[in-house]
Formats: C-alpha cells, structure tokens, sequence
C-alpha cells in the first residue's frame, strides 16, 4: 500500500504540473519619438510583459519632461531660465539644477577651460557672423573669451542656492542631455518586471540591466543612418556618448565650421570631428566627449588616465581613429559587407563614385513630442522589382502592413527572417526628425546594380495619423542631380541627392 500511495501522489503532481502555464519569455520592447530635447529619442525595454514595458516607458519618459522643465535653456518657463532672469542675488534651485552647475565648475576646472557653460557667448558671436554669412572679426572674439573667462555665479551648497555675477548668457547642453538620459533610464529599470533598460537620446546612451547591448559607432565622414559603423561596441549598465562636427554647425562662404567651440580661444574646433566616450557615469560621458573635441590629443590621454573606467575613440580630420588602451575591450568584431562578384558587365554598373543620399524631415508639431512614424524607404527598377530597402522603422511587426506599398513589394522576403535591428548608434546630435540615409548603388544581395534608372519610394504611416507615400523616378549614370520632393502631411521636407561622394555640407 505504501508504494500505491506514492505512485498516486506522482500522477497527481504530473497531472498538476500539466496545468502550470508557462512563463512568458523576456523580449525587447522598443519605441521611438521625435522632438525630444530637441532630438529623437529611442527606448528599449526587455521584459516578458508589454503592460510593463508601457509603464517603463511612462516613466522614463515623465522624468524627461520633469528634467526637461528643470535644465531646459529652451523653454522660458524652466527652473534654468527663471533663474538667468531673476538678476544678481542668492536663488534657492532645485537639487537637481544645483548638481548640474556645479558639475560644470567641475568639469571646467578639469578640463582647463575646454568645457565651459558661458561657451554659449562664443556660440553667439558664430551664429550671428554665419547669419551675415561673415566671419567673425578678431575683437568680437576677444571680447568674447574675455567674457567667458570671468567667473559667472557663486553656488552656496549649505543653503542649495546659487548666486548669478554677471550677464553672460549660459547654456547647459554640453551634458545636461546625458544627466536627463541617465536619471530617466534610473526611474524605468525600477519599474516592475523590467530586466534590461536602453535610453538614448539623440545618439548618447545609457543602457542599465542584466543584457548588454550592442552599439555602432557613426562615421563622422558618412553618418546616414544606414552607412556602414567605424567599429561596434557592446557595454552594459555603462553610458555611451558621441560629440562631433558633422551634423550641426555653421557654413559660412561655403565653408563648414562646427558648432563646437574652444571657450578659451573662439575658434570652432576643427583638429578632431568626433569622440566617443563610455564611462560608467552618463554625465561624465558627456562632459568628456564634448571636451575631448577641444582638447589635443596628448591632453586628453592625460586627462583620461584620471578617470576611473573612461574609455574613449576619437576620429581625427584626417580620419585617423585613436583609441584609449582600454577600448578594446568592449568591441566587437563584426563581418564587414562584401562586393560580391555581379553578373552585369562592368562597364555598365553604378558608378561607384557617386550615392543617392535620402534626406527626410518628419513633420512635428511645434514644442509637443511625437511617436516617430513607421517609415519604410527602397528603390525599384524599371520591372517594378524591389531592388534594395534602405531603410525600414517600426516598432511591432503587427502594424507593419500599414506600409501598403513596401509590404506588397517587400513583405514576403520580410517574412523569411530579414529583421529590423536591435542594436543602437552613438552619433553626434541630430535634429529632431531629421535622418538621412545613403544607397551605395548595391542591391539587397551585395551586388552592384547596373547603371540606369530606378524608382526611390518614401512611404510613411503613422498611429492615429495618415498615410503617405512619395516616390521619384530618376537616372543613375554618373551626372549629380538633386530633386526636391513635394511635402505632406507626415515629410516636412524630403530630398534625392545623388551625388560623388564626399561632396561637402552646404
């Protein structure tokens, strides 16, 4: 009888056991805005839950807007502004606008003036000479480092106050952006059910949680979104920030100057045209990047080496690529595209000297941010034949056939395991809703396509939105031409710029 009872107690656990419902695997939620700090946003959230990664999400991005209200020099309402306006007397501020000041007297004192709130008087000298399309004359310079040199405000930690000195104006988005990002990606990874955690704003990131996340880091010489990386890295519960001269600045007579200046001389910096930094602090990554722009290269090895996990990868103007000791550490090889061997006859392929460049703008809404739209864009040949898809944004591959045109033309290859990507980008700051993307005349497979004329197709379609779709038909076969797009309601502008590459900014 014993061993009939045991047995009975074994079939009633197996019949239990049958019952249990299994746990849902964990898998990557992700979501995109525009309009956010002034750039795009992207969050991801691992989690087996889509209710969790939509609280995450909600509360990542209410410490934004909390932050956002705080340091904004934007908005004439923010903590930050009432502050410039409220004169030359002691002025009870908010932990976290005392912080961020005096991370700046911080920052300035350790990079020997490289990094400086009141570079923003040197910035407007720029912007204003680029409006006159002239350079600025050698006493407006002096007379704004002279400026900048002075002391600025007197912050009374005791009382949480700060008191202002002078007029000068002063900006704080040098590493504002990377604090908001790293106090937002706190607030989400604390939300319940939530495992792994990116934020990145405008191509500075922190990533916090059990996976590491791989990022690709932006050519400065070819930053459309789809270009190829100079290297990847993969960090975890880490910050990862870009600063460089490729994407903002000022042309003045033809000439492009970043919108990077040296405080302590002027001048836009020109000697380096991007940094990439990982540290395990978010603001620091941004303090350094910003100042590893201005500094030489000898400064900031030295500067580097005092800094307790601060790795760094600088591109010079030459495109030399100098990495810290400790780089390597966090790349990672990855497989570098191919030419493979094409069936058409040589003198008849795209020329490799030329690319088309997409440049799109989503439309926004002024001051509000906005869910970035799904937004597919690929070229077809004169059969109607999809030859290469440049670029495919989404967010749930349920809603992908909102993409009318692309689904019918693409969505049966989509379906055999061409997937968007997972990984991140670090780049310079873009606009918000600005992106442009590059065709290298290859189609899907690596093949080089033959020179002649193809169709370039930009559809949009966005939640609760409208759906549109553009699409331009044009030669390629070595002679530059750049076509203006018609705008709509989802593109504020769009743009087909086919061109040698390596044509400078205008």
């Amino acid at each position: 009888m014993k061993y009939k009872h045991i047995l009975s107690v074994g079939f009633l656990f197996t019949i239990a056991s049958a019952f249990v419902i299994p746990k849902k695997s964990a898998r990557t939620f992700v979501s995109n805005y525009e309009n956010v700090l002034g750039t795009s946003l992207e969050l991801k959230f691992k989690t087996s839950s889509e209710a969790d990664a939509e609280q995450a999400e909600r509360n990542a991005l209410a410490e934004i807007d909390r932050l956002d209200q705080v340091l904004s020099a934007y908005k004439a309402d923010s903590e930050f502004n009432k502050w410039l306006r409220n004169g030359h007397q002691a002025t009870k501020i908010s932990a976290d606008l005392f912080e961020v000041l005096k991370a700046f007297e911080n920052y300035k004192v350790l990079t020997n003036g490289a990094l400086d709130a009141s570079a923003e008087v040197v910035g407007k000298v720029w912007k204003k000479a680029s409006i006159e399309n002239r350079l600025p004359s050698t006493s407006e310079l002096q007379q704004a480092v002279n400026q900048v040199k002075q002391k600025h405000y007197v912050l009374d930690e005791a009382n949480q106050s700060v008191t202002r000195l002078d007029d000068a104006p002063l900006a704080l988005n040098s590493f504002a952006k990377s604090y908001v990002i790293a106090k937002a990606a706190d607030k989400a990874i604390q939300s319940a059910g939530i495992e792994n955690v990116v934020v990145n704003i405008g191509g500075d990131m922190v990533i916090k949680g059990s996976q590491a996340e791989r990022i690709a880091i932006a050519n400065p010489m070819a930053d459309a979104e789809n270009d190829i990386a100079l290297t990847t890295v993969q960090v975890s519960n880490m910050a990862v920030a870009t600063s460089g001269n490729y994407r903002r600045g000022f042309n003045i007579d033809g000439k492009w100057f970043s919108h990077i200046v040296d405080p302590r001389t002027g001048n836009p910096v020109s000697e380096i045209i991007s940094a990439t930094v990982i540290a395990p602090n978010a603001s620091e990554a941004g303090a350094l990047a910003t100042s590893f722009n201005v500094l030489s290269i000898s400064e900031i090895e030295k500067l580097a080496s005092t800094r307790n996990g601060v790795e760094y990868m600088l591109v010079t103007k030459n495109g030399e690529e100098v990495k810290s000791k400790g780089w390597f550490k966090y790349e990672v090889n990855t497989a570098k595209p191919v030419l493979n061997a094409s069936k058409h006859s040589a003198d008849k392929l795209w020329n490799t000297k030329f690319e088309l460049v997409v440049n799109l703008e989503i439309a926004q809404i002024e001051g509000m941010r906005v869910r970035r739209p799904f937004v597919a864009v690929w070229v077809e040949n004169e059969a109607k034949t999809p030859v290469r898809n440049i670029a495919l944004w989404y967010n749930k591959p349920r809603w992908l056939p909102d993409l009318k045109s692309w689904t019918r033309s693409n969505g049966d290859e989509f379906k055999k395991g061409a997937d968007g990507k997972l990984s991140s980008t670090s780049s310079a700051t873009r606009g918000p809703g600005k992106y442009s993307l590059a065709w290298d005349g290859k189609d899907d497979s690596g093949n080089l396509v033959k020179a002649g004329t193809y169709t370039v197709y930009i559809e949009v379609a966005r939640e609760h939105g409208t759906y549109q779709i553009l699409s331009q038909t044009m030669k390629f076969t070595g002679t530059a031409k750049k076509v203006e797009l018609t705008p709509n309601t989802e593109l504020a502008s769009a743009s087909l710029d086919y061109r040698k590459i390596g044509t400078p900014k205008k």
